[in-house]
């Protein structure tokens, strides 16, 4: 087996495990912010719930229907985010939106979210992988839906 069917495979593997099971998955409440997100394209609809402490996100959560790349993109977002600043969280929404546009390298360690970057051969799916991304930004703004349109 060839590197980048390897990389394809783990790809498949890690997406498909937080698809299946999803981590973080449902509603903080209380929550100090929430944003929705919408991906009209793809019928994906989530909802970011988070709480800090102080500038830190100390717990995230999200929930609602869509793909599997969107399901697991919020998933592996919530552990990325949690214990990191609001700065941090900032600089990781724009390397995850580097790494699946391909855009620009990443200015950060990506870990785990370099799966991510398997999207990119799937053009029509970035949209699908950034929405809760977008939503979390959104949330951290203090803002309270965002769309992939």
């Amino acid at each position: 087996m060839s590197l980048s069917e390897e990389l394809r495979q783990l790809y498949q593997e890690v997406i498909l495990d937080h698809y299946k099971r999803p981590r973080n998955f449902g509603k903080l409440d209380p929550a100090d912010r929430r944003a929705q997100g919408y991906n009209p394209l793809c019928g994906d609809q989530l909802e970011v719930t988070l709480r800090l402490d102080g500038d830190r996100v100390d717990e995230v959560c999200f929930e609602g229907a869509g793909c599997a790349i969107s399901t697991a993109s919020a998933s592996l977002m919530t552990e990325a985010v949690k214990g990191k600043t609001q700065a941090e969280a900032e600089a990781l929404f724009q390397d995850v939106q580097q790494l699946v546009t391909g855009a620009e390298p990443p200015t950060g360690e990506m870990g785990k979210l370099e799966v991510l970057a398997g999207v990119r051969d799937y053009p029509v799916r970035i949209k699908c992988a950034i929405l809760a991304w977008h939503a979390l930004r959104s949330a951290l703004e203090e803002g309270d839906q965002v769309t992939t349109e």
